[in-house]
């Protein structure tokens, strides 16, 4: 199964083949600066099931270990390839056509949430989990989707 995405001007296009390793939203300040939102939608993904097809991008938000991706035309946030796991990559979940169908299976940085935010989330984290938590999430939520049918799964 490939899925196809793009940033809002339509000049990076995204793909990806098969389904999220997981889903989550992310509750601290520099995502809701860099979404002017509440929160940040993503799924990861194996980086080797992830290419850009089309466009340019250009690192913005920090330019720490962490790389966020942006559309180098319209600036778009469409990916990011978080440090210390280089075999993922988290792409922005509303850059994908089935973004509706990827409910946050997790949400990380709730000590920065805004107070008014509540989120069906299975796992919730005050900060960032460590490289080490995410098998036994990733495990949990493969579990998870192998019995609730349209939960965090984009459409075959």
């Amino acid at each position: 199964m490939e899925t196809h995405g793009a940033c809002r001007c339509g000049q990076l296009r995204i793909r990806v083949h098969g389904k999220p390793l997981v889903t989550m939203a992310c509750h601290c300040t520099g995502c809701q600066k860099m979404t002017a939102s509440a929160f940040s939608l993503s799924a990861l993904f194996p980086a080797a099931s992830f290419a850009v097809s089309a466009g340019e991008t250009a690192i913005g938000g920090l330019h720490g270990g962490s790389k966020h991706h942006f559309c180098a035309h319209c600036l778009t946030w469409t990916f990011t390839r978080p440090e210390g796991m280089d075999d993922f990559v988290n792409v922005r979940s509303p850059m994908l056509g089935a973004s509706l169908l990827l409910d946050p299976f997790m949400e990380t940085c709730t000590a920065e949430k805004l107070p008014w935010v509540r989120m069906p989330a299975t796992f919730s984290f005050e900060k960032f989990p460590q490289p080490d938590a995410f098998p036994s999430i990733l495990a949990s939520y493969a579990a998870q989707n192998s019995t609730i049918e349209g939960r965090g799964v984009l459409p075959a």
